[in-house]
């Protein structure tokens, strides 16, 4: 009787085509998976010489059995407002403008929308008497009551809202640059920028932030990068790795190759996570607000590179530099269906026994 190991030899050989089983070569190339071999299984079978494998193929599109009365959703359309900069006086005349984009949205039944970086620097304007680092922190002072206008507007309008970002004073006395996820069911959770760029730094006296997570929604699993972190592709794997299915990206550039790293980089998070990618940035001009001068965007939705998406992976864009929303349907099993049968595997084929990717405690 062959050992234990000469089994796991056969199956290996026959994985790797150098022998052709009749039976087996055909199910591994389906997907099976070798679970236990079988002794003394057809006693009569002599050209098996009794043995037998068990198999175990997985149903991708099964979903477990739950309480909820609702099956769980799988097109989920999202929005995103590429968002002019003007003058605003007050924080009533900027939400004014916001609700205004929330509600066109939700009238189009979307279940998330997302807004820029730093949407709400206009309110600088009144610190402009102060040095920069003075009028970020003034902007700051506005952050706890921009969320819960968000909270009450997640509420009112039954939409997921991504805030885009805004600058935050922590506990610690350090300032950072954070946004909330305001779910329609009046919850919020906060995701921060890990790495903040050297004009953050230089102009504002920005930190960069810790927190990286994903969080559950009713409708998807998602990640938040804001702007240069979608420059890091440690930090989706990570995401990733926790089961991410839509990253939404806000970012303020302010010219085009800015835009364009941070809209290369998206594409390339999209391919290599094997996920929806949402990106929204605002443009125009801002006058009398220091180091806000003008910003360059062209808001998009972007997909992996495979038959069942676009070929070139950009599933709906925005018109640059202009106004408006971009709201757009996305097929979560399309995901599931990828990441098993997909023409690469980028997920699956990673090479974890040579390298690995964690995020330290």
């Amino acid at each position: 009787m062959p050992t234990r190991c000469a089994q796991k030899i056969y199956i290996a050989r026959v994985r790797q085509r150098e022998i052709y089983d009749p039976v087996l070569t055909f199910q591994l190339s389906n997907d099976f998976h070798v679970r236990k071999v079988m002794t003394n299984y057809l006693p009569n079978d002599e050209e098996s010489k009794h043995y037998a494998c068990l198999l175990q193929w997985d149903n991708i599109y099964y979903q477990p059995p739950t309480q909820e009365y609702i099956n769980p959703k799988t097109t989920v359309r999202v929005g995103l407002v590429q968002w002019q900069m003007r003058s605003y006086q007050t924080l009533d005349d900027l939400f004014e403008q916001v609700e205004f984009f929330v509600d066109a949205v939700s009238d189009y039944k979307s279940d998330f929308v997302l807004f820029p970086e730093y949407f709400n620097a206009p309110l600088m304007s009144k610190f402009n008497d102060k040095g920069e680092s003075q009028a970020i922190r003034g902007l700051a002072k506005y952050t706890d009551e921009i969320r819960d206008r968000f909270i009450n507007l997640a509420i009112s309008y039954n939409i997921n809202i991504i805030t885009g970002s805004m600058p935050y004073v922590k506990e610690d006395g350090l300032l950072y640059n954070v946004g909330f996820l305001c779910r329609r069911d009046g919850t919020y959770e906060m995701y921060e920028k890990m790495h903040v760029t050297p004009d953050e730094i230089k102009s504002w006296g920005l930190s960069g932030g810790k927190l990286l997570q994903t969080f559950d929604t009713d409708c998807a699993k998602v990640g938040v990068l804001i702007c240069y972190d979608v420059e890091f592709p440690e930090l989706s794997r990570l995401m990733a790795d926790q089961g991410m299915q839509i990253l939404f990206v806000p970012f303020l550039t302010d010219t085009q190759n800015a835009y364009s790293r941070v809209r290369v980089c998206a594409q390339a998070r999209a391919i290599e996570n094997e996920c929806f990618v949402v990106i929204a940035g605002c443009v125009g001009n801002l006058p009398r607000v220091h180091n806000m001068d003008i910003q360059y965007a062209q808001s998009g939705v972007f997909t992996p590179c495979d038959f069942a998406f676009p070929t070139d992976g950009k599933r709906a864009e925005a018109t640059p530099n202009t106004e408006m929303i971009l709201v757009s349907d996305v097929d979560l099993d399309l995901l599931n269906a990828l990441h098993t049968y997909g023409s690469v595997r980028n997920l699956k084929d990673r090479r974890s026994d040579v390298y690995e990717v964690r995020l330290k405690k």
